[in-house]
């Protein structure tokens, strides 16, 4: 099944510390939710692979490939895992777009491209890369970036670091832009249940026809590791509310 939006808007973005609590993220969600597994914490292709089999088979193929906080030192493992299992949704830096796009050799999956803020409002720094990064920041125009988006094949703009609420005037003019290219847009970084629906709103209210919000440390359980299935369910309340009210 893979990719499932509620009303065809809005599916957010979880890890999962195993199957089992993939499996009940699921359910939790009524399957309107991505389960992120990380290309960091796997030493090898092959043993990622192995963890995106079982975890697809619990969740009905509803599973992304992600960098791991956003390393752009993961890029070349997220492509290589795409040559040889092709998920519905990737994470990616900026500058990898296209090679993952070709490494897919695919149309299907749902690639993001992680641009950062700027500190200016209607700009976005697309520099980051593993090489780029370390450079003056490559800031540009949020609808120049997302046409050169375009232009590699991907499908959506991860920003991130939000920083929870910190650069959300910026984020009200990613929105703006993703709406008017009828693009995606994936906010990232500092969500939790508290500010999760103000977010979200930002985004239905704009317009951007698909969000994929990502909500990871904020709802795990410090001891155990698992994502809490209570907060799941409170993010997946939120989620109807604010696409229903914005319908």
């Amino acid at each position: 099944m893979g990719l499932k939006f509620y009303k065809n808007r809005v599916c957010f973005n979880v890890l999962a510390n195993s199957v089992q609590n993939a499996t009940d993220i699921y359910e939790a969600a009524e399957g309107h939710v991505l389960v992120g597994l990380l290309a960091k914490n796997y030493k090898t292709v092959e043993e990622a692979i192995q963890d995106l089999n079982r975890y697809a088979e619990a969740v009905h193929g509803a599973v992304s490939v992600g960098l791991g906080a956003g390393d752009p030192c993961q890029w070349r493992k997220v492509a290589d895992i795409c040559r040889l299992y092709k998920p519905p949704h990737v994470n990616q830096v900026f500058t990898a777009v296209g090679y993952t796009r070709a490494a897919l050799n695919n149309d299907d999956p749902l690639i993001n491209s992680l641009v950062s803020p700027s500190g200016q409002p209607g700009f976005v720094r697309i520099s980051t890369g593993p090489l780029s990064e370390g450079y003056q920041p490559g800031l540009v125009p949020i609808d120049t970036a997302i046409a050169m988006v375009k232009d590699m094949g991907g499908n959506s703009i991860k920003f991130f670091p939000m920083k929870g609420m910190t650069y959300v005037e910026e984020f009200k003019a990613v929105a703006k832009a993703c709406s008017e290219a009828n693009f995606c847009v994936e906010p990232t970084g500092g969500l939790d249940p508290e500010n999760y629906g103000e977010i979200l709103r930002i985004a239905l209210e704009a317009g951007v026809p698909k969000i994929i919000p990502h909500i990871y440390s904020s709802i795990m359980d410090p001891h155990t590791g698992d994502t809490d299935i209570e907060q799941v369910k409170q993010l997946w309340m939120l989620t109807k509310k604010w696409v229903d009210a914005c319908a």
